[in-house]
């Protein structure tokens, strides 16, 4: 069984032992197990969600959405259903962000290569 602890978590997500507290508080990870003298030990379940908490919010899934979803997670497998279309939600407003993104990087281009061929 795997044991770290908050600072070798933070170091190895890059990001800080604050952010990991504030999802512990807000039901994200954990609870998180601690040693008898109150040291966070981090198991292997808690890096997983870590993991795919850390994935979701860089794809700009906000805190109540995953709270939501850890919430249903947690209720375990009656909620399968609710957890897919939640996600399927989120999946297509993702789409869109891309979509635009790739608009936007594609016109970016367009302008950079006028200039390179001097006709602007």
């Amino acid at each position: 069984m795997v044991k770290i602890t908050i600072q070798e978590v933070a170091d190895k997500y890059e990001i800080s032992k604050d952010t990991l507290r504030y999802y512990e508080k807000e039901g994200l990870i954990g609870p998180v197990l601690k040693s008898s003298s109150g040291i966070r030990d981090y198991q292997e379940f808690d890096l997983e969600r870590i993991e795919f908490v850390k994935c979701m919010r860089s794809a700009g899934l906000s805190i109540a959405v995953l709270k939501e979803y850890m919430r249903l997670y947690d209720e375990g497998d009656s909620t399968k259903e609710a957890r897919l279309k939640l996600l399927q939600k989120e999946q297509k407003l993702l789409k869109e962000k891309i979509d635009c993104m790739e608009d936007a990087y594609q016109k970016l281009n367009y302008k950079i290569k006028l200039y390179q061929e001097n006709k602007i």
